[in-house]
């Protein structure tokens, strides 16, 4: 997690340095058969291509009262955040990086390649966009399921319409290297069966935990197969030793993303990691709210 102030200042230094959003869809091209080819990448001269990524946007249960937003709402077309303070008022505005980085590519259009935003990793089991809209988890209890759905489906394509994309994170926030084959079967059908009506096909898989199917090697086996065969081109770990790694073979693109969040900057500011600071310098960005344990200063 990084809070408000730390995703706004982040952003700025990223832009600063010449980064341009992209999407992974820049990358590559899918043929009728199935196999995956490289897309030539035109850019503005001297800016450099980012994916940005954002896991679990569902606000799950364990974070109510933690101070996170509760859930995505729309204004006309404009996806905003509801956020309920500690003294229980709540207030519709800018609380969560959606609308943030909204607002940012507004003022700043260069900042991103055919409008391309982010890409929202989603799981199931609490629902999604802070609406309970699992079957499996609330059938029984949520009166509102129905319009809960509903709603979700909305903000999905207006976030699609502004330049959002979405990849699966599985539906029950699963570990693909260590669940059996069959394990991740089933989970991915929950997922198809209760997240992808709601914000439409993807072919892009965002890891939970960065637990990837393989290590450096190529991609091979049963896993990959059966993922492959679902649909899934485009696969994401975690690597946090490079600025970038990736492959590209016939039948995926596999690329590496780099964790920002508390424990990423507290290792940069002790020296233990200088990856983050090819992007943005990590003690300047820090809120000053963060706690010692957390921030790297002590």
């Amino acid at each position: 997690m990084v809070t408000i102030d730390e995703f706004n200042e982040i952003i700025q230094q990223v832009y600063d340095r010449d980064y341009i959003l992209v999407s992974p869809h820049d990358l590559y091209t899918t043929n009728s058969d199935g196999s995956v080819e490289n897309k030539p990448l035109e850019l503005p001269e001297g800016k450099k291509p980012l994916v940005l990524s954002f896991d679990d946007l569902s606000y799950y249960e364990y974070m109510e009262g933690d101070g996170f937003a509760d859930r995505l709402v729309l204004e006309g077309d404009e996806v905003l955040h509801e956020y309920t303070d500690a003294n229980g008022e709540t207030h519709t505005g800018d609380y969560d990086f959606v609308s943030l980085l909204d607002k940012f590519v507004e003022e700043n259009p260069d900042f991103s390649h055919n409008g391309a935003k982010g890409v929202v990793a989603l799981t199931g089991y609490n629902g999604i966009f802070g609406y309970r809209t699992s079957d499996l988890a609330y059938a029984e209890t949520n009166d509102d399921i129905a319009q809960d759905k509903e709603t979700a489906q909305d903000i999905a394509d207006a976030m699609k319409d502004n330049g959002w994309e979405f990849a699966t994170h599985s539906w029950g926030h699963i570990n693909y290297t260590s669940s059996p084959l069959s394990f991740i079967q089933e989970d991915h059908k929950k997922w198809q069966r209760e997240v992808e009506p709601l914000i439409g096909e993807t072919d892009l898989l965002i890891y939970p935990f960065g637990a990837d199917i393989a290590g450096v090697e190529d991609y091979g086996g049963e896993k990959f197969s059966y993922l492959n065969d679902q649909g899934v081109n485009a696969f994401f770990g975690i690597d946090t030793s490079v600025p970038a790694w990736g492959q590209l073979e016939p039948d995926y693109l596999r690329q590496a993303r780099i964790n920002v969040d508390g424990i990423s900057l507290k290792n940069a500011i002790e020296g233990k990691s200088e990856t983050v600071s090819e992007f943005f310098d990590p003690a300047s960005v820090l809120d000053e709210q963060r706690p010692d344990t957390i921030s790297g200063t002590s």
